[in-house]
C-alpha cells in the first residue's frame, strides 16, 4: 500500500490534500523554482545516456538558458529509432512500464512512451488530486470514503488512460468490474458488467475519456431499455435502483440516463474533446465532468479545480515551454525554422503550442506535442491560484486528432480515398465540431451524378478503417464514426485556382491544402463554387 493510500486510511486528510493539491497554493516563482531544480536534475540523467547525447547533438546544457539556446526542438519522427523498439538500454532511466497512442498514420500504427517509477508516484498523487477536485466544494475537502465504488471507463493498457490505472488508489476503491478481470473484457463486456454490478451495489466516481463517457451514457440507456426484468428478480437491490430510475426517465419523457440511476460524488474525464462534450456529459451524469489535459508522452499537464473552469498547470512531471501560435505556423510550414519559445512566467493571455521536457527519467526533449493551448488567464482570481490557466485548443500538426483515440495523417486519408477506386479531382479534410467531433472530407468527383456523399462515406470509412487500427478502435470502443463527405461542386478546384492566380498566389498556393483547410477555403469550395459556371476553354468565369 502507498504512503497515500496509508493517509487515507488513517484520516489524515489534511496532510493528504497538502502532498496531493498543495501545488494550487505555489506562487509562480516557487513553480518555476520547481520547474527549474527538476529540469536540472533531469539534465545530468542525459548527459549520461545515448539518447540524451543523440537528441542534444553533443551539446551539454546545464541550464535553462542553455537547453534553449543549444538543443533543437524534436518530435516523434526523432524517438521513433528507439521508442518503438521499446529499448530501455538507451534511456536515462529505466522504465517501470510502457503505454501508447495512436501513431502517425501510414507510418506506424502506435507511439511507445516508457513512464520510469517516479514518474509513477507523481501520477498517483495526481489521481488523488483530480478524485478530490471532483468531489470538493472548497479547499481540504475530501468527499470520498473507502470502498466507494469506481466504474472503469477507460481504454486498456497500453494504452495511456489504461495505465493509469496502474497508479489509482485501487486498495481504496471498489472497480466495477474489478481492474484484472476489466482488461481481458471487450469494451462491450466491460460497459454490460460494469452496469450490472453498479446496479446492484451503486456507483460513486466514473473516470473515462470524454467520448467513452457519452458512449457509456447511450449504451445505460440501451440496456435499461433491454434489461430483462425477470433475471433481476433475483437481485431486488438492483431491480428497485432501476424501476426507480426508469420512472425518473419516463416522468422526463427521455430515455433512462446514468443521473437517474446514480447520484456520483465525482465525474472525471480526459480527452482533447472535452470541451465538445462538457454540456452533453452534465445531461447524461447530471455533473459537470473534471477535465484535465495530458497525453501519452507528457501524461498529465494541467487540471480543472472545483470551479470547473480553466486548467492549473502541474508542476512536477514535464517542463513546460510555450511557442506562440504564429511561430508555430511559421515553424511547422518551413521546418529549418526555429521558433521562440517562452516560459510559463513569461507567456501572456494567447494561444501556444506546447513543447515539453521530461523529468524523472522520462525520454523527451523539447518534445513538440503537437497541441495548441490557449492561456486563459495569469490566475485564477476566484479561486486564488496564482498559476496561468489554460484550455485546449486543437492540434496544430499535420494530423487531425478524432476523440483521443487516432490521428489521421495526409497520407492514410488519401490512401483510403485510392484505395475506394472512386475517380476523383482533388479532396481536403478537417475536423469539425458540432454535435460531436466530425472528420469532415470535402471532395470533388469527376463524375458526382452517379454517388452520392453517404455512399463516398461508407467506402472511405471502411478503407480508413483497413488502414488505420486506431480509427477501428474508434468504432468499436465508442460506437462514433466520424466520418462525414460533403461532394464539391463540379469545378470548384478549378475556380478556386483561378481565383489563387488572380490574386497572385505562389504556385503551392494555387491548390487549397489536404488537411485542415480554412474555413474562407471551405465556404469558397462549397458555396461560391456553386454558383459559378464555367464560360470557355480560356477559363473564362462568370459570377
Amino acid at each position: 500500500m502507498s504512503k497515500l493510500a496509508e493517509l487515507f486510511k488513517q484520516g489524515k486528510y489534511d496532510e493528504l490534500w497538502q502532498k496531493c493539491c498543495g501545488f494550487i497554493d505555489l506562487g509562480l516563482e516557487d513553480f518555476m523554482r520547481i520547474q527549474r531544480r527538476l529540469l536540472l536534475e533531469q539534465l545530468e540523467l542525459l548527459k549520461k545516456c545515448q539518447l540524451g547525447r543523440h537528441l542534444t547533438n553533443g551539446a551539454s546544457p546545464s541550464s535553462v538558458e542553455e537547453l534553449r539556446e543549444e538543443v533543437p526542438l524534436t518530435t516523434y519522427a526523432d524517438y521513433a529509432p528507439y521508442l518503438l523498439k521499446r529499448r530501455m538500454d538507451v534511456l536515462p532511466r529505466k522504465p517501470i512500464l510502457w503505454q501508447y497512442t495512436s501513431g502517425k498514420s501510414g507510418e506506424y500504427s502506435h507511439r511507445w512512451a516508457p513512464v520510469t517509477g517516479r514518474q509513477l508516484d507523481e501520477i498517483e498523487t495526481l489521481i488523488f488530486a483530480l478524485l478530490f477536485f471532483s468531489s470538493c466544494k472548497q479547499r481540504g475537502e475530501i468527499a470520498f470514503k473507502e470502498w466507494d465504488k469506481a466504474l472503469y471507463g477507460m481504454a486498456p493498457p497500453p494504452y495511456a488512460t489504461g495505465s493509469l490505472a496502474h497508479a489509482f488508489p485501487c486498495e481504496l476503491f471498489d472497480f466495477l468490474p474489478p481492474i484484472e478481470a476489466a482488461e481481458r473484457m471487450s469494451f462491450e463486456e466491460r460497459i454490460q458488467q460494469g452496469f450490472e454490478l453498479a446496479l446492484s451495489e451503486g456507483l460513486d466516481v466514473c473516470l473515462s475519456l470524454s467520448s467513452v463517457a457519452v458512449a457509456i451514457g447511450d449504451r445505460f440507456s440501451q440496456k435499461g431499455r433491454k434489461t430483462n426484468l425477470k433475471a433481476l428478480l433475483k437481485r431486488p437491490k438492483a431491480l428497485l435502483r432501476l424501476a426507480k430510475g426508469l420512472t425518473k426517465s419516463k416522468l422526463a419523457r427521455r430515455p433512462l440516463m446514468p443521473k437517474d440511476l446514480w447520484t456520483l460524488k465525482g465525474l472525471i474525464t480526459f480527452g482533447i474533446d472535452g470541451s465538445v462534450y462538457r454540456e452533453k456529459i452534465r445531461e447524461m451524469w447530471g455533473r459537470y465532468p473534471l477535465d484535465f489535459h495530458g497525453c501519452t508522452e507528457a501524461s498529465i499537464i494541467a487540471m480543472q479545480t472545483w470551479d470547473y473552469q480553466g486548467m492549473t498547470f502541474i508542476p512536477h512531471l514535464n517542463f513546460f515551454e510555450f511557442i506562440p501560435e504564429e511561430e508555430s505556423i511559421k515553424s511547422w510550414q518551413d521546418p529549418t525554422y526555429q521558433p521562440e519559445t517562452y516560459l510559463l512566467d513569461e507567456v501572456k493571455p494567447g494561444n501556444y503550442e506546447l513543447v515539453i521536457t521530461s523529468l524523472h527519467g522520462g525520454p523527451f526533449i523539447r518534445y513538440r506535442l503537437g497541441h495548441l493551448i490557449k492561456i486563459t488567464a495569469l490566475r485564477n482570481e476566484a479561486l486564488n491560484i496564482d498559476i496561468p490557466q489554460m484550455a485546449f485548443l486543437s492540434r496544430i500538426d499535420d494530423q487531425i486528432d478524432i476523440a483521443g483515440f487516432t490521428r489521421l495523417s495526409e497520407k492514410v486519408i488519401w490512401q483510403a480515398i485510392e484505395n475506394t477506386g472512386l475517380s476523383y479531382k482533388g479532396w481536403m479534410a478537417r475536423k469539425e465540431v458540432k454535435e460531436k467531433p466530425t472528420l469532415h472530407l470535402y471532395i470533388e468527383l469527376e463524375e458526382n451524378g452517379h454517388i452520392t456523399a453517404e455512399q463516398v462515406s461508407a467506402l472511405v470509412h471502411e478503407e480508413l478503417k483497413q488502414l488505420d487500427t486506431p480509427y477501428a478502435d474508434l468504432e468499436s470502443f465508442t460506437g462514433l464514426r466520424p466520418l462525414e463527405v460533403t461532394l464539391l461542386p463540379e469545378n470548384a478546384l478549378k475556380l478556386y485556382k483561378l481565383r489563387q492566380k488572380a490574386a497572385g498566389a505562389e504556385l503551392v498556393h494555387l491548390k487549397p491544402p489536404h488537411i485542415n483547410p480554412s474555413d474562407d477555403v471551405v465556404d469558397f469550395l462549397v458555396n461560391t463554387a456553386s454558383k459559378v459556371t464555367v464560360r470557355t476553354e480560356e477559363e473564362k468565369v462568370k459570377v
